[in-house]
């Protein structure tokens, strides 16, 4: 991850989720469907931020699933004045949030949302930090989510994508140093062999975040914001309902 990963802008609006817990993991939780779900791996910014949260109320309504949004930071909250100020150390927050550290817990709410909460369908959507978690989510062998989503994701390796074995789609701007060209391409090599529903989308002229931190006053980056929205919901609305 890199400076990228930090710059953006808080969008404005009225949430209709709640706090609950997700087994002992604080999560906001929105929309009532059953049988559906979608869990979302927030970015560097975690489960507070209004942007992650107003987009899993877009996602319940639209796509009709329930949609969790837990903590995968342990409590520790990256506020937005960090958007401004540039305080945070990105190495010392990457190691109190390793992959090591955190995806046991990620693994650990999906299990819970289709062994506990009896979910038939769940899928999983990772922004930026979150990406690398929901191709590991989608696994070989894991049998956690039936689909996943992932909106310019970080940290991500190719080890990691030639294991994915579910339907994936990437939300890939232009220009970002973590979905770089080289890894565009292996993407876009690797996973039409894997005999896997696979979705590209790209977003030219775009950077590193819009999907979840685009500036709305400017037009070009809402309409992107919009379309990465309105595909994710696509795509689980084809994946996971049961009709």
């Amino acid at each position: 991850m890199s400076q990228c990963c930090l710059s953006g802008y808080k969008w404005d609006g009225e949430l209709t989720g709640k706090e609950t817990k997700l087994g002992k993991i604080d999560t906001y939780v929105t929309g009532s469907n059953k049988e559906v779900a979608i869990m979302i791996v927030h970015d560097i910014y975690g489960w507070t931020f209004p942007n992650a949260r107003l987009l899993a109320d877009h996602y319940a309504k639209e796509a009709d699933a329930t949609v969790y949004l837990p903590d995968f930071f342990g409590g520790e909250v990256v506020t937005p004045d960090v958007l401004e100020s540039g305080k945070l150390n990105l190495g010392e927050f990457l190691g109190r949030n390793s992959k090591d550290i955190r995806f046991p817990e990620i693994e650990t709410c999906a299990k819970a949302l289709k062994q506990e909460h009896g979910f038939k369908k769940l899928g999983a959507m990772g922004f930026c930090f979150g990406g690398w978690a929901v191709f590991q989510l989608g696994a070989k062998g894991k049998n956690l989510v039936d689909c996943i989503s992932t909106a310019h994701p970080s940290l991500t390796t190719k080890e990691e994508i030639d294991a994915v074995a579910v339907p994936v789609q990437i939300i890939a701007p232009e220009h970002d140093p973590q979905l770089t060209p080289e890894l565009k391409a292996y993407v876009n090599s690797v996973i039409p062999g894997l005999n896997l529903e696979y979705d590209y989308q790209y977003f030219p002229g775009l950077m590193h975040g819009f999907a979840i931190r685009c500036d709305q006053n400017d037009v070009k980056q809402k309409k992107g914001f919009e379309r990465a929205k309105n595909v994710a919901v696509g795509w689980f609305a084809q994946f996971l309902h049961l009709h």
